[in-house]
This record gives C-alpha cells, sequence and structure tokens, in this order.
C-alpha cells in the first residue's frame, strides 16, 4: 500500500522532518546520478534546505510516497504567486525499484490536484532523459531531442506534457589554464569595463544592480516554448535570498564587470562551490546585458571566475553548468574554455484546464 503525504519544511538542519526531507532529497540526486552516469551533481540536503524556505516569494511544497517501510517517491511543487499565480513547476521521482507500481501517477495526480486548488494553468516540468537508442522526439526550438521510448519521455506524453525544449549538462575538468584566454579577452573587452568578484555578500554599492541583473535572467534566458513568468526582484529580496542562504555550507563567487562610463553593471557570473575539494563545482547564472554584447563579456566573466576559484579554492574535480540548446552563444563560450557535454533533460509544459 503506498500512502502519499505533504512534508512539513525543516526550518533548519535537523530540525523536525529533517529523516524525511533526506530521503526526498536523496531519491532526486540518486536519480539523477543514475541517468547523468555521475554523482557530481548532487546536492547534499543542507545546501538544499534554502531553496525552500522562501515562502513569499517561491513557495515550495514537498509531498513523499511511502510504503510500509520507507520513502519510494518524492514530488515537489513550486509556485511564484507574486509575479505569475497561474505557472507552477513540478518535479516527480521514484525510487528505481518502486517504479511500475502507481507510484510516479499518485505524485503527479496530486501535484494536478494542487494546481487545480491553486488555480494553476501552466505545469512546467524538467526531466532528465538519458541515452536511449529508436526514435527521437525533436524539441520544436530546432536544437536537440530526447529518446520518445525512454520511460521518463512516455510517461510525460502520457500526462499530457509537449516537449518545448532540451536542455544540455556540460562538465568542465579542472584544473584548467586559463591565463591566455583571459588576457585575450581582456584586451577584446576593451578599456571601458572592469572587473569585480565577492563572495557570497553583494557589497551594497551593487544591490540595486544585481537586483536588476537577477530580474533579467528571467527574461533573457532562451525559453522556447515555455513562457516562463518575469522573476521579479528588489534589493529586499536579494539581502533576504543571500541571508537564507548563508545557512549553506556552499559557498557563491561572483564576479561582476562594470560598464566604467555608465557605472553599471553589465553583467555578472556565479560559481557555486561546495565546502569539500572532492566535489564538483556548479556554474549557476551568466548574463551580459543586450547593449553590452558583443565585447566577449560572457566569456570574460566566466574565466574570470574560473581563475578566482582555482586560486582561492583549489582541488575541485570539474565545474557543471546547463545551457539550452538553442542558447549556442553561450554554448559556444562554454566549449571555447573546454566544457563537454555529459547529459540532457527536456523542459516539458501541460496546459491546465480552465
Amino acid at each position: 500500500m503506498i500512502l502519499i503525504r505533504e512534508l512539513e519544511i525543516p526550518s533548519s538542519v535537523g530540525a523536525e522532518g529533517w529523516d524525511d526531507f533526506v530521503a526526498a532529497m536523496g531519491i532526486h540526486y540518486g536519480n539523477e546520478a543514475l541517468t547523468y552516469g555521475t554523482d557530481e551533481l548532487a546536492f547534499t540536503a543542507a545546501e538544499t534546505l534554502p531553496e525552500y524556505l522562501d515562502e513569499e516569494h517561491q513557495p515550495t511544497r514537498l509531498f513523499v510516497a511511502r510504503d510500509e517501510t520507507r520513502i519510494v517517491g518524492a514530488a515537489r511543487y513550486e509556485a511564484e504567486p507574486g509575479d505569475d499565480p497561474t505557472t507552477a513547476w513540478l518535479m516527480v521521482d521514484v525510487l528505481p525499484g518502486a517504479r511500475r507500481r502507481g507510484v510516479g501517477s499518485a505524485l503527479s495526480a496530486k501535484l494536478q490536484g494542487v494546481a487545480a486548488t491553486d488555480g494553476i494553468r501552466k505545469a512546467i516540468v524538467y526531466a532528465v532523459s538519458g541515452y536511449g537508442p529508436g526514435e527521437r522526439l525533436p524539441a520544436p526550438t530546432g536544437f536537440g531531442s530526447v529518446p520518445r521510448d525512454n520511460a521518463e519521455v512516455a510517461f510525460l506524453l502520457g500526462k499530457g506534457y509537449r516537449l518545448e525544449q532540451v536542455v544540455r549538462g556540460s562538465r568542465l575538468a579542472l584544473p584548467v589554464d586559463v591565463t591566455t584566454q583571459f588576457d585575450e579577452t581582456v584586451l577584446a573587452a576593451g578599456p571601458d569595463f572592469a572587473l569585480h568578484h565577492w563572495v557570497d555578500v553583494t557589497p551594497k554599492k551593487w544591490r540595486v544592480e544585481m537586483a536588476a541583473l537577477r530580474q533579467l535572467m528571467s527574461t533573457e534566458e532562451p525559453g522556447a516554448g515555455l513562457d516562463e513568468p518575469e522573476d521579479i526582484w528588489t534589493v529586499e529580496r536579494l539581502v533576504e535570498d543571500e541571508e537564507r542562504r548563508a545557512s549553506s555550507p556552499r559557498t557563491r563567487l561572483v564576479a561582476a564587470v562594470e560598464h566604467l562610463p555608465s557605472g553599471r553593471l553589465a553583467g555578472f557570473t556565479v560559481l557555486s562551490v561546495p565546502a569539500e575539494t572532492d566535489r564538483a563545482i556548479s556554474q549557476e547564472d551568466t548574463l551580459v546585458r543586450r547593449e553590452h554584447r558583443g565585447h566577449r563579456l560572457g566569456m570574460l566573466l566566466k574565466l574570470a571566475n574560473l581563475a578566482e576559484v582555482q586560486r582561492w579554492m583549489p582541488g575541485h574535480p570539474a565545474v557543471l553548468t546547463f545551457n539550452a540548446e538553442e542558447n549556442r552563444h553561450m554554448l559556444d563560450v562554454n566549449e571555447a574554455v573546454g566544457f563537454v557535454p555529459i547529459g540532457y533533460e527536456g523542459a516539458w509544459r501541460k496546459d491546465l484546464p480552465t
């Protein structure tokens, strides 16, 4: 017998509900490791917890399926009621040994019930797709495809989702010497731009600029037919987000580039670095404002941050990143640095009945 219930998100590491939260995170990252063939993408529960504690801007609910002895499935429901009360992001994971017992369908039905109650009109799912033989299902963007006969693809198609985009996971082996590339890129960028670096906390001088750049990330990244809503950022939200992340054992290394004539930030990039040196680094947001593109600033930012992390936090085996397959400009930058593909995931959309 399978029972589904909602978990109370623990308020801190070790608080009430912590063991169940750890089990749920373990199912997700365990499945991801099986599909990608590496556990380098995994975050610990302590690293993931801050994402679940933003009740104002991105309230996230977590449901688990339990049999007689253990948690066998987990489902995540995330919304942005202040920005777009009609969109939700869903995720369902089931232990490999518990599949084909209706667990995934039961969790999916639970999430759709919650969505209906909340008045959600559009559900978005990101699902990893490993290698599979046979026919391919192409993304409507014209870039990338997923194996049509894969279990997760058949499941989503059966639930009424349509593929909108394919996202590439890439890996850069460390250490890497970026000195020559960096020097060349500084010259290409020209004298109007200056680099700045900080760790975890945005200097007061740049808070307004960084809030604006974080908001731009939600609209400037290629979104295909997902039509994901603009994510509103204020200085207050930026500060609150950084305060929440202070409880995480990971360190965020930020590189930003200033346009000197205007005194504004032209772009930024972030590396999320685990405390353990035998674990991979996560490349997170990278953005350059439209009006400053064409100066190789994306490359400049990435190379600068790679140099910084290897200078101050050496020993990590790799950097991992994700990009939409149609985002050729950023993929060109990554490939020039040395990133290689390690796997793909589909971005799926379902329009729910009104």
